[in-house]
């Protein structure tokens, strides 16, 4: 039914007035998105199916009231639901064949069983159907997906979460869908479905009532229409299918339906209809694969009947040969109702299949025409390809044979494997490379075929290249180069392991008898039987085991050559570690043998010792005995005590002795119970003892009887010696009693009676002893002792003398008592005189008070005197009376003075005075208490004035002016006195503060004079400078006093001009004592400043001169470098020295700066002591500076002379390489090598000139170091003399042998010019025997010919003589020569004989022609000959290119210039005769022309040729040094060390230089490659890749040359890197031993010196520390930024040297801290001793203090009241010293 009718309008919904316009059934379209024009019915047609499809029975009524089937109403559904995008014309026909006419009233009468049937029948099938569709659509889905090996299982399920969706759309899209998200949560699932649901929206492809729930919920039936969209938008819709008119295409359905229409078209059974029951027998898929693919099956055996079978078998077919997925099992097919969409999703991928398959065969017909033309390029291309892959493949086989560095083990296997690579390198190689030159002649061969088939260049796939070949035959002797290398290599540690084998087997040999020879010796013990025997024994060992002490450093190189080997994987390494096993066995063996006999011999040796010392003990024994048996026994004390003396210590010697003696026979008799070897018989031993005992107790029993006569001997003598004491005693008492006076005052009588008192007691105590010592004299007596004479006599004489002293003792004591009396008697009279004139100034003073109070005091202490007075009476009248009891003499000189009179009158005046002074002073006190009265007056007054106040004022006139003036009165009365009275209290006041301040400034100033410094420490300055400074603070206090003093003192004279010169003289006193106390002050000061810079400038003096001392030490070093290196560092530690030298200066400097200083200073100084220092310091300082300099001097010789060995070896490693050269120098055989061999000897003389310039620099270099008197000048003489001599030697050789090879080579030219002229002749005479006769020859050719060959031996006659004269020549000049010079010569002589009668022609035969026509057929033959001649020559050269060689100067064309310009002339001549001759000659003329032009074009040829050689040459020269060049920059040395690297990177700087100055050398090249180009030569292309190879290895070597600069600046930077840490952890390490030290400091002055010291030590380390370490760390950053191969290890050195640093700072801290604690403790303890200081001195002034309590109470008062303010500050100062013990006590808890 079309879709304009009325009925699918109506049902669709569509009104009738909406007509879409007609599209013909032909060109109906299977299409995922709608047309315009179709839009308007497929949206309502779907939205009525979409109605429809929701109801279950599946029926739905027609516009006719038919009904249809319900397979058919489940099909329209499906088709709406899952292909909603079937075009207006296809949605019409299907309404149409479903809607068939029925009537509306059969629907409303059938049955319901009916309708209950019909639905059950529906839903069963509808069921079948889906399972169907699920089985299929699932196959299809999994044969898409496992493309990206996924599957799904259930189609529903699998397809919920929209990740197999999405990866279902990229596979057949190819396009790549936005990433799903991850997880299994709803939102998820609906997140990916919406994505690929967009997607196909992206397509064009409309989805009607499919969202994302309904997948994510497993709606089955949208599901399978979702896939079915998916078929038919990536499988139906591409489908297009041509009309037989090719006008119109079918699409969709239609088209497939009409392409298996036209497949099977052939097949009788087969005839397709639809895509449902016209498959159930399966032929037409069988009918497919038969045409298509014939040979898989045979379809005329295939019946209708078996349609399981046939399903089967198509499906299995399409399964295993065409690679189909089997979408359809043949139960699904064969059924009643099969399912569309199952059948046509796989038939499409036969489509599909069948398809791409038509494609290939047609594309196979027209590339076969293709491959028919290029089958010879292509046999070419893989003849190519196969040789170069056997090629690529044989080097990439032969460089991992030879990349195999695994050698053999031993010297033989490596010399195998050295000769294998040697046959490698001269057979297998050589080969490979002509297969290599045949690869490149081919690939050429090929490119020229392609051109002349106008076909595209043929590229060689990659890594078949010329340049992949080049690179891998590049890698193969690069790997061949790194074999021989490491063969070579090899090889040498063999030899060397070889050597090292041979040396140890000597080694060991040599050993091993030294060991044998030990062992026997040392096994013997003949140690003899004295101890000079032993000790030589002794020694003798002694010897031997320092042999097999300094014996064991060759043990060790037995062993260090065995693990050498061991370490080289030697081959015979058991046997040589069996015998290193063997030899350390046997060195073990002999040092336990050597142990065991120095054992042996220490027991004999000390057994010896103790038997000589049992000798020396019993010849010392002897000699005491001798002495002990003498019988003097002394004639005096002295002498007595004396041998007392030597006798103790004889009994102490021999008490030493006897423990010496017992210690010998214990040491002794341990020898007898030793267990093993015994040195000694036991019984010998015994007996020796026992001897040396017996002698012992025989000298002690001696000693003791000598003491015995001893101490009698000295008994006696001390007797007599008591009585000579005694009685000189008495004599020296006698004669002092004698001559003493009697004293001139009463202190020297008492002080000569305190003595004779002394002298009492002396006689008293001497008594005593004389009598105890009488006693001892009568015991003598008693015991009758031989030396008992004159005992008697003596002890009455001592009795006699020791009385008369007695006697004159007392008579002393009398006179004494009387001069005392007198004295005292004087001493009473003055102090009574004394004190009555104190008491004369006491009453006659003029101090009568100042007020009431102080009157009346002094009134009373009046009364006291005048009491005192009355008393001293009575001492008056007993002074009269002690006058007259004075013995005569003293009182009448007492008389004559009259001084009793003189006291008598001065009391009497006293006591009058003294009355006077008492009325004076009640005067005083009546005129006080009227003041006291005054003073009530006042106090009256002020009661008035109250009472005034109140009083009124009265009314009369003359009363209110009595009344005030009377007031006026009083008022001024008042005042004035008020002012005198203040002014008087004033003056009196500023007195008493004047002297209270003067005394107390002279306090201070005795203070100041007891503080000077006398000490000769710092810490004593720095104590004095701080009391200095609180001494300071306290007169500091003084200064306002004395300003408000002068202003008071100013004030005073003004207001009492009568006393002003009193107060000024006050204040005047006051000020010179105080400015004298500020100049005492200042000089203290000025003196402990100068003391505290001489205490410092001391303490400098000192530390410069210890650093000096070591500095003097380092640069005294006698240390010479061995190396050039060591030379150079040692030259750098002398710079480092010198630095710290100039570091040191500044201190020098000030230490001489503060020397002026302290010269400049006015104080007493150590001048002579410091000079002497300064001396010392100058001249240790000029000593440091000439010893540097001297020691400079000697390291700069040093290093110049090491370079000087270093130039040294360089010029004679080039005499070496010279005379190795001369040594192998051979005669040549042939011209080319003697000129060869000659321009080589020149470049050698040239090289050896240029070395001897050198070797002549360094023979200059060496006199002259001689000349300088170096300290190396005869080991340089004998140097330069040796260099001298080879040099000479080599220069005489050389000559030598460039005139042999000069002589060589005129024997081998003039051989040579033999040898040619012999060949010429030869040939000659070929052509002169040459008999042949041609036919076609002319005669005048041949006369020509002729002529030619008679001139051409005319001139080769002068070839002979000159031989002969050469070879003459020869032989006179070196006659060595002349014995084969001689036997060449007779052979030229011969040929020279044999080429004298040489063939002629007979004259004129060949000059007569016959007839005229015979010359231009002359002239014809001759112009044929010669074209034939020349031509084919041409040709032939034209070909040959390379060979370059010019056809021009070959002996044809040579011939024929003159052959054709006779023939020309004769021409000329004919032509006057013959026309016949004109046209001859103008052909001539034409082919001369074309000949010419012929030949310049070849020589134009030839020129380009030559050029395109030239290049070729210079290329490869230039390819030879670039790999050369990029074999140096392959090398991976990288330097040992810093000077070695830097060495490296030098040289390699100057390489890098070459290879830039080589670019011009390359831009040349490149010219010469751009002119060739622009000329058009033939090979261009390999010119331009020639030109690009060489350009490519340049740019390749400049890259390879930044790369090693690279290498080699990282390994230089990380080595002077290395340098800075090594450096700055050492400088760490040193200022470690510094912060770490423990020092804190004796006292307060010492830790105060300390912080300062380390203060500044702080701050300069930290600066320059932080400096440094920034510095380090800055260049580690920017290595390791820089990306610097070693960065781990530099980050690691970096963090070791700021963990150093952390750990120094750290140091420093913890040093500051306990510096600081230390001080802050010794700080206290200092504050407590001053402290305590100022407490005994504030005791000691106490007395003081109250000492002046009777003085003035106003002094008094403020004396204490300052005293009080002392001992406040001093509270203050113990508040502060109690403050820090309780923080000190806080921070050192726990201690004491």
């Amino acid at each position: 039914m079309p879709a304009s009718d009325p009925r699918v309008r109506e049902i669709c919904g569509v009104p009738l007035q909406a007509e879409p316009s007609r599209r013909r059934s032909t060109t109906l379209r299977l299409s995922v998105s709608a047309s315009p024009d179709t839009a308007p019915v497929r949206r309502p047609l779907q939205r009525c199916v979409a109605r429809d499809t929701l109801r279950e029975a599946g029926i739905r009524p027609s516009a006719g009231g038919g009904v249809r089937s319900a397979a058919q109403d489940l099909k329209a559904v499906d088709m709406a639901n899952a292909s909603p995008d079937l075009d207006n014309a296809e949605a019409t026909r299907q309404l149409h064949n479903n809607n068939r006419p029925h009537s509306s009233a059969f629907w409303e009468t059938e049955c319901t069983s009916s309708k209950l049937f019909e639905c059950s029948r529906i839903r069963a099938l509808a069921d079948e159907r889906d399972a169907v569709q699920k089985k299929t659509f699932t196959k299809w889905v999994n044969s898409h997906l496992s493309r990206v090996s996924c599957r799904i299982s259930d189609l529903y399920t699998d397809l919920r979460d929209g990740y197999m969706l999405t990866r279902l759309l990229e596979v057949l899209s190819g396009e790549l869908l936005p990433r799903p998200t991850r997880g299994r949560m709803r939102i998820h699932c609906l997140e990916n479905v919406d994505k690929a649901l967009q997607f196909l929206k992206e397509q064009r492809v409309h989805l009607e009532n499919v969202g994302s729930h309904d997948i994510v919920d497993g709606n089955h039936r949208l599901t399978l229409g979702l896939i079915w969209t998916i078929i038919l938008r990536f499988q139906i819709q591409v489908i297009r299918i041509a009309t037989e008119d090719n006008r119109e295409t079918r699409s969709a359905k239609d088209a497939l339906l009409l392409w298996c229409q036209m497949k099977t078209a052939g097949y009788s059974e087969v005839n397709i209809q639809n895509f449902t029951t016209c498959w159930r027998d399966g032929l037409a898929f069988n009918a497919l694969i038969h045409r298509h693919r014939p040979d898989l099956m045979d379809f005329h055996k295939l019946t209708r009947s078996n349609a399981t079978h046939n399903l089967q078998q198509a499906f299995n077919i399409a399964e295993q040969h065409l690679g189909l997925t089997k979408l359809l099992d043949p139960e699904d097919v064969n059924t009643e109702n099969p399912d569309e969409k199952s059948i046509i999703t796989y038939v499409v991928s036969y489509y599909h299949y069948f398809s791409k398959m038509k494609a290939l065969i047609v594309e196979g017909k027209r590339v076969g025409k293709v491959l028919d033309k290029c089958i010879e390029a292509e046999n070419i291309t893989k003849r190519y390809e196969a040789l170069a892959s056997e090629l690529l493949d044989w080097i990439d086989k032969t460089i991992s044979i030879i990349s195999n560095q695994k050698f053999a083990n031993s010297l033989s296997g490596v010399q195998h494997q050295l000769q294998a690579f040697t046959s490698y390198c001269t057979v297998e190689k050589p080969s490979k490379f002509q297969e290599k030159g045949n690869l490149e002649v081919l690939l050429f061969t090929l490119q020229s075929k392609l051109r002349a088939n106008n076909q595209k260049p043929y590229v060689p796939p990659e890594g078949k290249l010329l340049s992949d070949i080049n690179k891998a035959w590049e890698r193969l002797e690069k790997a061949e180069h790194e074999r021989g290398v490491a063969l070579r290599k090899e090889l040498i540690r063999q030899e060397k392991l070889e050597l090292l084998a041979q040396r140890f087997d000597h080694k060991t040999t040599m050993r091993q008898a030294w060991l044998n020879e030990n062992q026997r010796l040392v096994s013997q013990d003949n140690f003899g039987y004295d101890l000079p025997a032993v000790e030589a024994a002794m020694k003798k060992h002694e010897a031997i085991e320092a042999d097999i002490a300094s014996y064991e450093e060759r043990i060790s190189v037995v062993v260090e050559l065995s693990a050498e080997m061991e370490t080289e994987s030697y081959f015979d390494i058991r046997r040589i570690l069996a015998r290193k096993e063997n030899i350390l066995g046997q060195w073990s063996l002999l040092k336990e043998l050597v142990a065991g006999r120095r054992a042996r011999l220490e027991k004999n040796l000390a057994l010896q010792k103790t038997f000589q010392d049992m000798v020396y003990m019993i010849d010392w024994m002897e000699d005491t005995q001798v002495q002990l048996l003498s019988k003097d026994l002394g004639k005096h004390l002295l002498e007595v005590d004396d041998l007392l003396q030597k006798h103790s210590l004889q009994e102490a010697d021999i008490s030493i002795q006897a423990e010496r003696v017992e210690t010998l026979n214990n040491a002794a008799l341990k020898f007898t119970v030793i267990e093993g070897y015994q040195p000694c018989d036991p019984q010998v031993i015994c007996n020796r003892v026992s001897h040396v005992s017996s002698c012992l107790e025989e000298l002690k029993l001696l000693a003791s009887k000598k003491r015995e006569d001893l101490e009698e001997s000295r008994t006696l003598w001390a007797f007599f010696q008591e009585l000579e004491e005694s009685e000189v005693w008495i004599k020296e008492k006698t004669s002092i009693l004698a001559t003493q006076g009697l004293g001139k005052d009463l202190s020297s009588v008492l002080r000569l009676l305190q003595k004779h008192k002394g002298l009492a007691g002396e006689l008293l105590a001497h008594r005593s002893l004389l009598q105890s010592t009488m006693k001892q004299g009568k015991q003598l007596l008693s015991e009758k002792s031989l030396l008992a004479v004159g005992i008697q006599e003596r002890i009455l004489e001592v009795k006699e003398e020791w009385k008369h002293l007695e006697d004159q003792a007392a008579q002393r004591l009398g006179h004494l008592q009387e001069a005392l009396n007198f004295f005292q008697f004087s001493t009473e009279m003055d102090d009574q005189v004394a004190w009555l004139q104190d008491a004369y100034r006491l009453v006659s003073s003029e101090d009568f008070g100042h007020d009431e109070y102080s009157t009346q005091s002094l009134l009373k202490k009046h009364k006291g005197v005048t009491e005192a007075v009355e008393k001293h009476r009575m001492y008056v009248v007993a002074l009269r009376k002690h006058m007259v009891a004075l013995p005569l003499q003293y009182r009448e000189q007492e008389v004559r003075a009259g001084p009793v009179t003189d006291l008598e009158q001065l009391y009497t005046e006293v006591v009058e005075v003294a009355v006077l002074r008492q009325q004076w002073l009640l005067d005083a006190l009546a005129v006080y208490r009227m003041f006291s009265e005054v003073n009530a007056c006042e106090l009256w007054i002020d009661e008035k004035e109250q009472w005034l106040d109140k009083m009124e004022i009265p009314e009369r006139l003359e009363e209110v002016e009595v009344v005030a003036h009377r007031w006026n009165c009083i008022v001024e009365l008042v005042e004035q006195k008020k002012h005198q009275l203040d002014s008087m209290l004033r003056l009196q006041n500023y007195l008493l503060e004047c002297a209270e301040i003067k005394s107390h400034i002279q306090e201070k100033r005795k203070a100041i004079d007891a503080t000077q410094y006398v000490g000769s420490d710092l810490g004593g300055v720095m104590a004095l400078q701080r009391r200095l400074t609180t001494m300071e603070g306290a007169l500091s206090v003084l200064e306002p006093k004395l300003l408000h003093l002068q202003e008071e003192a100013e004030h005073l004279a003004t207001a009492h001009p009568a006393r002003a010169m009193e107060v000024l003289v006050a204040f005047d006193d006051l000020s010179v004592e105080w400015e004298e106390l500020k100049r005492t002050l200042q000089g203290c000061e000025d003196s402990l400043v100068v003391a505290s810079r001489l205490q410092s400038f001391i303490q400098d003096l000192d530390s410069f001169l210890s650093w000096l001392v070591q500095t003097q030490t380092a640069a005294a070093s006698e240390q010479l470098p061995n190396d050039l290196q060591e030379a150079e560092t040692l030259i750098n530690k002398h710079a480092t020295l010198k630095e710290e030298i100039g570091r040191y200066e500044e201190d020098y400097e000030r230490l001489q700066s503060m020397n002026e200083l302290l010269e400049s200073e006015e104080a007493p100084l150590p001048q002579a002591a410091l000079q002497q220092w300064l001396h010392k310091l100058d001249v240790g300082w000029n000593k440091l500076l000439e010893m540097w300099e001297s020691r400079r001097d000697v390291l700069v010789q040093a290093h110049i002379f090491h370079l000087f060995l270093r130039d040294v070896k360089q010029a004679e490693s080039f005499l070496n390489n010279q005379e190795s050269a001369l040594a192998h120098v051979e005669l040549p055989t042939t011209v080319e090598t003697v000129e060869a061999a000659i321009k080589k000897h020149k470049d050698f003389t040239n090289t050896m000139e240029l070395n001897l310039h050198r070797i002549k620099a360094v023979i200059e270099a060496g006199e002259s170091l001689i000349s300088q008197n170096n300290i190396y000048s005869e080991r340089i003489q004998e140097r330069i003399h040796t260099l001298a001599n080879r040099g000479t030697q080599n220069r005489e050789l050389a000559q030598c042998w460039l005139e042999r090879l000069n002589d060589q080579w005129e024997l081998q030219r003039f051989l040579q010019d033999c040898h040619e002229l012999g060949d010429w002749v030869c040939e000659k005479m070929l052509m002169a025997r040459d008999s042949s006769r041609d036919e076609t020859q002319k005669l005048h050719k041949k006369w020509l010919k002729q002529q030619a060959f008679m001139a051409e031996l005319a001139q080769n006659r002068e070839w002979l003589d000159k031989i002969e004269r050469e070879g003459q020549q020869l032989i006179q000049e070196k006659p060595e020569l002349s014995a084969g010079v001689q036997k060449k010569l007779l052979e030229m002589r011969s040929v020279g004989r044999s080429w004298r009668a040489p063939h002629r022609l007979e004259p004129g035969s060949c000059l007569r022609p016959t007839r005229p026509s015979s010359c231009v057929g002359v002239f014809n033959y001759a112009a044929d000959a010669q074209t034939s001649s020349l031509f084919p020559r041409t040709q032939k050269s034209t070909t040959n290119q390379k060979q370059g060689t010019c056809w021009v100067q070959e002996p044809h064309f040579t011939l024929a210039i003159p052959l054709i310009a006779i023939s020309w002339q004769e021409g000329q001549e004919a032509s006057d005769r013959r026309a016949a001759a004109r046209a001859g000659l103008e052909q001539l003329s034409q082919l001369w022309t074309l000949l010419w032009a012929e030949t310049e074009r070849r020589q134009l040829v030839l020129d380009a040729m030559y050029q395109a050689q030239q290049y070729y040459f210079d290329t490869a020269e230039v390819e030879a040094w670039l790999s050369e060049q990029e074999l140096h920059m392959m090398n991976e040395e990288k330097g040992k060390d810093e000077p070695s690297t830097l060495q490296l990177l030098k040289k390699h700087l100057v390489l890098e230089q070459t290879i830039e100055d080589y670019a011009e050398t390359i831009g040349l090249l490149s010219q010469q490659c751009r002119q060739l180009l622009e000329m058009g030569h033939p090979d261009c292309e390999r010119i331009s890749k020639r030109q690009a190879q060489v350009d490519r290895l340049y740019v390749s070597l400049k890259d390879l040359v930044e790369e090693r600069k690279s290498r080699l600046e990282q390994q230089y930077w990380l080595y002077q890197l290395n340098r800075e840490v090594d450096e700055l952890e050492q400088w760490i390490a040193q200022k470690e031993v510094v912060a770490s030290s423990p020092e804190l400091g004796q006292d307060y002055e010492h830790v105060t010196v300390l912080q300062e010291k380390f203060t500044a030590f702080a701050s300069e380390t930290g600066s320059i520390g932080q400096e440094r370490v920034s510095a380090v760390n800055q260049m580690v950053d920017e290595l390791i930024d820089y990306g610097h191969a070693e960065a781990a290890t530099i980050a690691e050195w970096k963090d070791a040297v700021n963990e150093a640093w952390a750990d120094l700072l750290e140091l420093m801290d913890t040093r500051a801290q306990m510096l600081s604690a230390s001080h802050q403790l010794h700080k206290f303890f200092s504050d407590c001793r001053e402290v305590l200081n100022q407490i005994s001195d504030k005791h000691r002034r106490l007395p003081e203090v109250q000492a002046r309590r009777g003085t003035n109470s106003s002094a008094l008062q403020r004396l204490l009241h300052t005293f009080e303010q002392d001992i406040q500050h001093l509270v203050t100062q113990v508040r502060q010293v109690q403050e820090s013990a309780a923080q000190l006590r806080a921070v050192y808890a726990g201690e004491s």
